[in-house]
């Protein structure tokens, strides 16, 4: 594949794959729910064992750049039936999210018709509140965003950028604009995470956080397309300081404007709420256009790393090799590329048809923190393992790649490991319902388990080089 990005190119997918500008319009108000008055606390807390397994992340990167990341960094150094699973969680995990995520940029964008009054299209009347035109709106938008992936990263990293810029321009605008507006007073005690109400808040708050900051490690799975491999190390540890600044800032403003329970009562739809507290239309219009982007940009970034995993899974004969088609001319994954989109596809289509299938997309959602938790600790191990060496030739190194990601596993294990718990303590009974903690915690299980079978065909039936230790 060629080496087409930059600097610029890895934090433009990594920060456009975390998707803050979503994070702050969905999230935050979610959070504040959790955590009262303590957005910019979590955040700050979260950002630690993140960035702490980003250093194992961009160790293993500069050693060995790997269109498989973590699958094969973890299947080459700890194990290769965990390097699958590490990649099979990873890959279901982000197909839900896409499908999920469709939904919620068609909402978007026909709430953006109704403020610009058009109502309706060929005698069809929008309406934001349908599952079915939102869906198909949305798998309208991820199908182009996939034919943009097919065309080239270069391409693909310059509509994430223009994209990015005016998301950033228009949160700095209103937050900063938040901040001295604002009538609710200012408390340094918002930065105190020992001031958290409980530790259950803590635990639960730490689970949302988490999930904000997912997806910064997409720019390693374009690791072989960066021209320099400590490019795709420093893009992901930029987005990860910009992301923070921004939920600092955000967190900030949102709470010197809102007070708690405006903002929690309007949690999905905070950044609009926001944005309608601090101006009048037009301009009351452009967070509502942000959030649009945002949700755009991530799922095109969500389509990027995903299909060079499933090329390189390809490759190492674990699937079929339809997958490791390589466009003739901009020699990208085109088949990955299209093959996971259509699975996406197929999936939200059946969670609008089928109520059942809804709900297990939903409980997913909720649910990915500990998937999340999972294959990131799985990475951050395999850096420990690899580079321990590097505690008795050079601390500064071994600190940065064995004893900080170590230190952040731990915390994200413990973080998942409670979310489970809290599940299963939070019903007596089996639902199949989105909010039944037992379904919740069985769909966990089922993505997990699924990958099973998989690895056993791949393993016995394919006879795939990559179970016998010949990762080449």
């Amino acid at each position: 594949m060629h080496r087409s990005l930059g600097l610029l190119d890895g934090v433009a997918i990594a920060a456009s794959s975390t998707a803050a500008t979503s994070s702050i319009g969905i999230g935050l108000g979610l959070m504040a729910g959790v955590v009262g008055l303590h957005l910019p606390a979590i955040m700050l807390l979260a950002f630690l064992p993140v960035l702490a397994i980003a250093g194992g992340y961009g160790q293993l990167n500069t050693a060995e750049p790997d269109a498989g990341s973590s699958y094969r960094w973890v299947g080459r150094t700890l194990n290769p039936w965990l390097g699958f699973l590490t990649g099979w969680v990873n890959t279901v995990g982000t197909v839900v999210f896409m499908a999920y995520t469709t939904t919620v940029t068609g909402s978007s964008i026909v709430q953006l018709l109704d403020l610009v009054h058009l109502h309706s299209v060929a005698g069809l009347r929008l309406d934001a509140d349908s599952t079915v035109q939102c869906t198909l709106i949305g798998l309208t938008v991820l199908v182009g965003a996939a034919l943009v992936a097919v065309r080239g990263l270069d391409l693909a990293a310059r509509l994430q950028k223009a994209l990015l810029v005016f998301e950033y321009a228009v949160l700095l605008a209103f937050c900063g604009y938040g901040l001295f507006a604002g009538d609710q007073p200012f408390s340094l005690q918002w930065y105190d995470p020992f001031a958290i109400p409980s530790l259950e808040a803590l635990a639960q708050g730490m689970v949302l956080a988490v999930f904000c900051y997912w997806g910064f490690e997409s720019v390693f799975s374009v690791g072989e397309e960066v021209r320099d491999p400590r490019d795709a190390s420093r893009a992901g540890t930029v987005a990860l300081v910009v992301m923070l600044l921004l939920f600092l800032l955000a967190g900030t403003a949102f709470q010197r404007v809102l007070p708690l329970d405006e903002l929690a009562d309007n949690g999905a739809h905070g950044l609009t709420y926001f944005g309608a507290r601090l101006a009048a239309q037009p301009l009351a219009a452009l967070p509502l256009i942000a959030l649009m982007f945002s949700a755009v940009a991530s799922l095109q970034s969500s389509v990027i790393p995903t299909a060079r995993g499933l090329y390189a899974m390809g490759h190492d004969g674990v699937l079929g090799p339809v997958w490791t088609r390589l466009h003739p001319r901009h020699r990208t994954p085109s088949a990955a590329t299209l093959l996971i989109t259509g699975v996406a596809v197929a999936l939200a289509l059946c969670a609008v048809a089928i109520p059942t299938v809804n709900d297990l997309i939903s409980a997913a959602v909720n649910a990915i923190g500990i998937i999340v938790a999972l294959y990131y600790a799985l990475t951050a191990v395999a850096a420990a393992v690899r580079f321990r060496h590097l505690l008795r030739t050079s601390l500064l190194e071994g600190l940065r790649a064995v004893v900080g990601p170590l230190l952040g596993a731990a915390a994200l294990l413990a973080v998942g490991a409670y979310l489970a718990w809290t599940f299963y303590d939070s019903a007596d009974h089996f639902g199949l319902a989105a909010d039944n903690g037992w379904f919740e915690l069985s769909v966990v299980v089922l993505v997990i388990v699924s990958g099973l079978p998989a690895a056993a065909w791949a393993r016995w039936r394919r006879r795939s080089p990559y179970f016998l230790g010949d990762i080449r």
